[in-house]
């Protein structure tokens, strides 16, 4: 009788049949980051730029162009991340093999982190989901902080999820404060709200509480913290200025119900500040609306194998890292839920195995057929988004390319310095620095651009619609390429060049 009570308290048996398949999870999960790396070289990559955001972070490590003004919300992650490529070559096509390649990597690394606590189909299922989101697809090769923080929001949430070994689980310590570190440090935000539920989760869950683990997480925020910190301290008079200016830049921190933004931004909308378009594509979007139901079903199914905490453990850090992207940030963009996504694709990918285990022992060929049909057209929707996100990426990079080369060709030439509307992702590709005299970017005043420009060649851009400013008034104006569909720009130069010089520097 007692040896059956024993038998019937079996901690987690599906779980220990998982780790003792022959071969794990690894050749599986490498497959799928091969054919994460594939998608992203075939679909992403050919023929792609950067966009505004990447110029800022790639110029400050080298690139083709002098370092962009860096404001108060941006880390520095990202730029220590591509600076070994970024410092050698200004090629956007080697530094987009170098980030998908170390996407498809990570993506495998943070999803063999929970081998211990999850079976292969679930960790598969998982990670499909998540490399497969257009999200995920389009910013794998980018270089943004926000793939970065998903994949370490994962890995740290998986190291939190593994039972302590030997009286201390230093290597589950250690992991989860590494993971929460590279988080800080290229979002210090999202780094707080990760370990936020993880460190309550290890203090306050009765039988989990692991006070080295509380230990490594809050060393591992603090540590992703330090540079942004110290920056802080250094350029805008202390931490509080800089979060204050941080919280001005981004239209006020507070309550701000983003969801619905969120929803539209799906249809292929990069930014959307602010979001007043219609939500014209309702089908790209259908997906989140029934993720909370999934997530739910994935937690109650976990249970009835022995990890429901661990599913728990994912869906309230997934929560977590989404709150203040949907309630307390006044515009959306989708990589911003980027973290959210990685980690409620487990609880995500148990109601997902779980299904697809009843219809395949309840010998339901209809039920399976349909399940594996709208999973196909999940990713087909998702593909085709990508696909127009990428065109939309790529003609908007055109346009910036013309524009700097009709620059050039005017005589704005490195050194050189460019002013105005786009004038940051304009004046990379033309090898200028960038300069503003206002808004969020504002580095310098009308009369120290004056006197740049009696030394170096000066261009003020004009969006159409708008005037010059007074100060520009009077300038030989250039001429710029028109786009596709939209009106022409306008450039000044300052000071003025002679026709005969802008003819020999064509």
């Amino acid at each position: 009788m007692h040896e059956t009570r024993v038998r019937a308290a079996a901690p987690e048996p599906a779980v220990t049949a998982a780790r003792d398949r022959p071969g794990g999870p690894l050749p599986w999960l490498t497959a799928l980051g091969l054919a994460f790396l594939v998608l992203q070289l075939a679909v992403v990559v050919p023929g792609s730029g950067l966009g505004w955001d990447e110029t800022v972070y790639v110029s400050q490590a080298g690139g083709n162009a002098p370092p962009a003004f860096f404001s108060a919300p941006r880390a520095r992650g990202i730029s220590y991340l591509v600076a070994p490529v970024a410092a050698l070559t200004s090629s956007t096509a080697v530094l987009r093999i170098y980030l998908a390649l170390l996407s498809a990597g990570a993506l495998v690394g943070a999803l063999y982190v929970w081998r211990k606590v999850l079976p292969t189909p679930v960790l598969v299922c998982a990670g499909a989901f998540f490399a497969g989101l257009w999200p995920t697809l389009f910013y794998g090769s980018a270089a943004m902080p926000n793939p970065w923080c998903a994949l370490g929001a994962l890995a740290a949430a998986g190291w939190a999820a593994r039972p302590a070994r030997d009286g201390t689980g230093r290597r589950e310590a250690v992991g989860a404060g590494a993971a929460v570190a590279l988080v800080a440090l290229m979002r210090p935000a999202d780094g707080f709200w990760l370990a936020l539920p993880l460190v309550l989760a290890v203090v306050v869950v009765p039988g989990r509480r692991r006070p080295g683990m509380c230990a490594a997480l809050v060393a591992g925020l603090v540590a992703g913290c330090a540079p942004w910190t110290a920056e802080a301290y250094a350029r805008y008079g202390g931490l509080g200025a800089r979060l204050h200016r941080a919280g001005e830049i981004q239209g006020g921190l507070g309550w701000n119900m983003a969801v619905d933004d969120h929803l539209r931004a799906l249809a292929g909308r990069t930014l959307c500040r602010p979001c007043d378009i219609g939500w014209d594509s309702p089908g790209t979007a259908l997906w989140l609306t029934v993720l909370p139901v999934l997530v739910v079903g994935g937690v109650v199914a976990a249970r009835r194998s022995g990890r429901g905490t661990v599913a728990l453990l994912a869906a309230v850090t997934g929560l977590s890292v989404a709150v203040p992207y949907l309630f307390l940030v006044g515009y959306a963009a989708p990589r911003f839920l980027l973290p959210a996504y990685a980690l409620l694709s487990v609880p995500l990918a148990e109601c997902l195995v779980h299904l697809f285990a009843r219809a395949w022992h309840a010998r339901r060929p209809a039920g399976l057929a349909l399940l594996t049909l709208v999973l196909a057209a999940h990713l087909t929707a998702q593909i085709l988004v990508v696909s127009h996100v990428v065109r939309v990426s790529h003609a908007t990079t055109a346009r910036f390319t013309a524009m700097a080369g009709a620059l050039n060709r005017s005589g704005v030439k490195p050194p050189c310095v460019v002013s105005g509307a786009d004038a940051v992702p304009i004046a990379y590709y033309a090898g200028c620095a960038s300069r503003q005299t206002a808004g969020h970017d504002a580095s310098t005043t009308p009369a120290a651009l004056r006197r740049t420009a009696r030394h170096v060649p000066t261009a003020v851009l004009v969006a159409p619609g708008e005037a010059p400013p007074p100060w520009a008034a009077g300038r030989r104006g250039v001429p710029l390429p028109r786009g596709s569909g939209g009106a022409a720009y306008r450039g000044y130069v300052l000071p003025v060049v002679a026709p005969e010089a802008a003819d020999r520097s064509r």
